[in-house]
């Protein structure tokens, strides 16, 4: 979802700039659920590098551990949850929270999730799970689009007004549901609702059925740094039976997390 520089705007190699490393982590991102085993030429066409280029990075990264190959085809290994987890051990509020979340989703017996804000996109950093069978399958490293996620408008209502209305110029516009806003008036809206009472609500705007609840988690300085929330089924509860049920607890618990990452001092 996050907008792709154009060439004026990609940055050219100098000394704070390793284009070769760049184009590593252009080969990595190629594969997906979509693609989750690409030959050379697939590769190459994904990235726009040359098969002599990405064949030199395939290699690299195969020698790393990072990258298996069965002489035709290129698939990731494990070993690239490395570069993942690296993010999220050195950021120890996660070890904090998870407690807290499952003792959250013990109460609401739905799911919990937490993420952070990356561009358009939310980013999963951490899902408790409950044992009912939900539609949205979704996981550590998930995205979804920040400005039709409750998580997301909690982030987005942290950003100054001249960034946030930067970042709509570039999003692109889904009606995901009936229920979806896609005008910028709408959409403005939604974000300073959330700004305003410090948590949001988005009831079937992404996925019909489903129902989610936001609070912010913020550091020692007052600063919105992640998203907590609560995701449920409109067949099981409704936005008004949630908001009265689920909200409470909610901004208790990310109170709470943000509390004790106040006493880190991150």
């Amino acid at each position: 979802m996050n907008a792709t520089p154009t060439a004026s705007e990609t940055p050219k190699p100098s000394d704070s700039y390793v284009q070769s490393f760049a184009r590593g982590l252009d080969v990595i991102r190629s594969f997906s659920a979509s693609a989750p085993a690409q030959t050379l030429s697939e590769v190459a066409a994904r990235t726009g590098l040359t098969r002599a280029g990405a064949r030199r990075i395939l290699l690299t990264l195969q020698t790393l551990g990072y990258v298996h190959s069965d002489g035709r085809l290129f698939q990731l290994t494990p070993r690239i949850l490395d570069l993942g987890f690296a993010y999220l051990s050195s950021m120890p509020i996660w070890d904090l929270a998870e407690p807290m979340m499952e003792t959250l989703v013990d109460r609401v017996h739905e799911s919990c999730s937490a993420a952070v804000l990356d561009g358009l996109d939310v980013v999963y950093v951490l899902r408790v799970h409950t044992h009912k069978i939900m539609s949205t399958n979704l996981g550590v490293g998930s995205r979804l689009p920040a400005f039709w996620t409750s998580m997301g408008r909690v982030l987005l209502a942290a950003l100054p007004e001249d960034e946030l209305r930067a970042r709509m110029a570039t999003l692109p516009r889904e009606r995901y549901t009936r229920h979806t806003v896609v005008d910028d008036a709408g959409l403005l809206d939604r974000v300073a609702e959330a700004r305003a009472q410090g948590w949001c609500l988005v009831d079937q705007e992404l996925e019909e059925g489903l129902i989610s609840i936001a609070a912010p988690l913020r550091n020692r300085a007052g600063q919105t740094v992640a998203a907590l929330n609560i995701s449920g089924q409109a067949n099981r509860t409704s936005a008004q039976a949630m908001q009265a049920q689920f909200l409470p607890v909610l901004l208790d618990t990310a109170q709470a997390i943000s509390r004790t990452l106040g006493t880190r001092g991150r």
